[in-house]
């Protein structure tokens, strides 16, 4: 069955664009445009579209003030068009906040050589967001939030998160119940370069614990987390004894760059058993490899559970083949991985 997109956009060649990019293919069927959130409103009553992609300057009314309307009136799947600038990165990030499924870097339409692969990145985010669990999202009850006192564990503890569709919010779930004393965090986030910083930067302003864009060789702190930079591989590594973050731009890994199982897998060799990891929502399989390298070597492991998931498919498949101890909603994760590290501890 096609899925059906209203594309949202004041201008009429971007608009023009993506509807061409996406009716290339069978599956997807443009069944709709808008040039602003006025109209855009109308056509979605009468349209009932599965997916919208929306941009966020627009008159009449701003795209995050439509945003926002929309996910509390009717949560519907959208993708933000967003512009690659350091604004165009912060409202991005915003949009997730408020309940956008995904984004992509809006195309220079004189890059003709580019369109091409932007139209199958275009393509696979709408696919993703027609499955995401949007309207259980915003149905799910609000957990009242009991503080965790101490994450506090032995030198050399590492907590390792992973996570793709979705997981501007699950981190920041994550992040946001750890205690200040938490080991050193990283986290693979599959992000374009011009947004990570700010991905960093926002959840600097909301968490407890500093949060820093990843640097080559950087020393890992407690109570710090550390993000992979879009379009670099974060691995972690022991250097006279310190743990240290390490950057490189080799090939892809499971399609991606920062790929999770390439961060796993560093962290399953470094730390082994004291460790920590989560695997949380997000479409594909980047991550699965890698957590059960890090469950072989002795790691506690948690996936996010399907219910609690905007996008449960790297969850499942590292589920499915061994490489999670424990499932569990986002807003138990945190506490899930700080009993383990208090086993260690106390182990110690």
């Amino acid at each position: 069955m096609s899925i059906k997109v209203l594309v949202v956009d004041d201008s009429a060649l971007i608009r023009e664009v993506l509807s061409r990019m996406l009716e290339q293919e069978h599956d997807l069927t443009v069944v709709g445009v808008a040039a602003d959130p006025i109209e855009a409103r109308e056509k979605i009553k009468a349209l009932n579209p599965d997916v919208v992609t929306l941009d966020i300057e627009m008159p009449n009314m701003n795209g995050l003030a439509f945003l926002d309307r929309l996910m509390r009136l009717r949560p519907t799947p959208v993708v933000m068009v967003s512009t690659l600038t350091t604004r165009g990165a912060s409202e991005t990030m915003l949009a997730l906040e408020l309940g956008a499924v995904d984004f992509v870097a809006k195309p220079n339409v004189k890059l003709a050589g580019g369109l091409e692969a932007f139209g199958a990145h275009l393509r696979d985010k709408i696919r993703a967001a027609a499955s995401a669990n949007v309207a259980g999202q915003a149905l799910r009850q609000k957990v009242p939030k009991v503080p965790l006192k101490t994450a506090a564990a032995p030198a050399g503890a590492v907590i390792a998160l992973g996570a793709s569709t979705g997981g501007v919010e699950a981190i920041l779930q994550v992040l946001g119940d750890l205690p200040a004393d938490c080991p050193p965090v990283v986290i693979a986030q599959h992000m374009p370069l011009a947004f990570t910083g700010r991905f960093a930067a926002r959840l600097d302003q909301l968490v407890e614990i500093k949060v820093v864009e990843a640097e080559d060789r950087l020393l890992l702190a407690a109570g710090h987390a550390y993000v992979a930079r879009g379009d670099h591989h974060l691995r972690i590594e022991r250097s006279a004894g310190q743990l240290k973050c390490r950057l490189s731009q080799d090939e892809l890994v499971s399609g991606h760059r920062p790929s999770v199982d390439v961060l796993f897998e560093s962290v399953a060799k470094t730390a082994g058993p004291m460790a920590v990891g989560a695997i949380l929502t997000g479409m594909g399989r980047d991550g699965a490899r890698g957590l059960g390298l890090m469950r072989a070597a002795g790691a506690f492991t948690v996936g996010q559970s399907e219910a609690s998931a905007l996008v449960y498919g790297m969850p499942r498949v590292a589920f499915e083949e061994g490489a999670v101890v424990e499932q569990a909603p986002i807003e138990a994760v945190a506490g899930r991985l700080v009993a383990a590290l208090l086993r260690l501890r106390t182990a110690a």
